[in-house]
């Protein structure tokens, strides 16, 4: 069959794939592969600055935001053929750490968990894939092809918990939050803020085209530079990576705020920073800066309910451009309107 392949480590080795049936090993559910969503992770991983495969395999499957159709599963599955399914991305060490053996492997302690189409294990871009009951979610049918949008919003979902964690070591009521980078991730974020009734300010560099659309059809501020802040932030979701952004966003926090991060920078710059002034302000304010990263299995089921509240037209917008599997490599290349790209793993 066809997959999106590269070898571990090798930079540009990005190629239609010739591999073999999926693994049994994999998972009992068998699924035709139909969309696999492209995000900065992958073009990392084409770079060749991380990611690794099966043990004893010379390349690596990618495709970590998956959407297919079931072609079997088993009696007792919870799943039909025909029924639509995302695949959860991570997987809990062997031993397993204590945390992964509660279900959080997005909070592994010991850096041996797996993960689809990253670390150790093929991912889900290939015309057929495996994967077992227990890391399959459940896409209604309504959502269609904005089911392969569910990976990315459960990141966002995780993202919000902490914030509500967080925010829970004392009296919170949020109102005006502010998010960074207007791209998939900063956009599910903002959409996740305005179902939670709050004011949305996002910020990008970008000043046409899409993005200013799409936050204001959310009835949202869009910036382009923070001087044109007008509010104090009690919440920030960091989508950006940049080190300068979150400094300055860090230096906007209102009292007992919130500064999640959510984004990596794969070419960091240094910068200057009075770490002394910022560390009294953030002392002194009761605010905190957390990071997040992946999912816990409960999050997809928390995106999927983002995703069936949201207007579907809206969502529609953010999947700019779709790419045939035939030409996959093209998809790691960034267009001028670019938000989310897709790709058809039956084209």
């Amino acid at each position: 069959m066809r997959a999106m392949t590269i070898v571990p480590g090798k930079a540009d080795s990005a190629s239609l794939g010739e591999v073999g049936e999926p693994p049994e090993d994999d998972g009992s559910i068998l699924v035709e592969g139909l969309l696999a969503g492209i995000c900065g992770t992958d073009v990392e991983l084409t770079s060749g600055a991380f990611g690794s495969g099966r043990p004893g395999s010379d390349h690596l499957i990618l495709g970590h935001e998956s959407l297919g159709r079931v072609l079997e599963a088993p009696p007792g599955s919870g799943f039909a053929v025909g029924d639509l399914v995302s695949g959860i991305v991570r997987r809990p060490d062997p031993e397993p750490c204590p945390a992964c053996a509660r279900g959080e492997w997005d909070f592994c302690r010991n850096g041996r968990y797996t993960e689809r189409g990253i670390k150790d294990m093929d991912g889900y871009g290939s015309e057929r894939w495996r994967v077992d009951p227990y890391f399959a979610v459940p896409v209604p049918a309504e959502l269609g092809r904005l089911g392969v949008l569910v990976e990315p919003a459960s990141i966002l979902t995780k993202a919000w918990d902490q914030v509500d964690q967080i925010g829970a070591r004392s009296w919170f009521r949020p109102e005006h939050v502010l998010v960074t980078g207007a791209g998939p991730i900063g956009l599910l974020a903002a959409l996740i803020a305005g179902q939670r009734g709050y004011t949305v300010h996002v910020l990008d560099r970008a000043a046409d085209g899409p993005k200013p659309q799409l936050v204001q059809a959310l009835g949202g501020q869009y910036i382009t530079d923070l001087s044109d802040l007008q509010v104090t932030p009690d919440v920030v979701i960091e989508a950006t990576g940049a080190g300068q952004v979150v400094v300055e966003t860090a230096k906007l926090l209102g009292w007992a705020g919130v500064l999640c991060l959510t984004g990596i920078s794969p070419d960091p710059q240094p910068i200057d920073v009075q770490m002394d002034a910022l560390t009294r302000q953030l002392v002194i304010r009761n605010a905190a800066v957390v990071g997040s990263v992946n999912a816990a299995k409960r999050h997809y089921a928390d995106a999927i309910e983002v995703l069936l509240t949201a207007d579907s037209a809206w969502l529609e917008r953010l999947i700019t451009r779709t790419v045939p599997l035939s030409e996959w490599p093209s998809a790691l290349t960034k267009e001028p309107d670019d938000i989310k790209v897709v790709v058809d793993l039956r084209g």
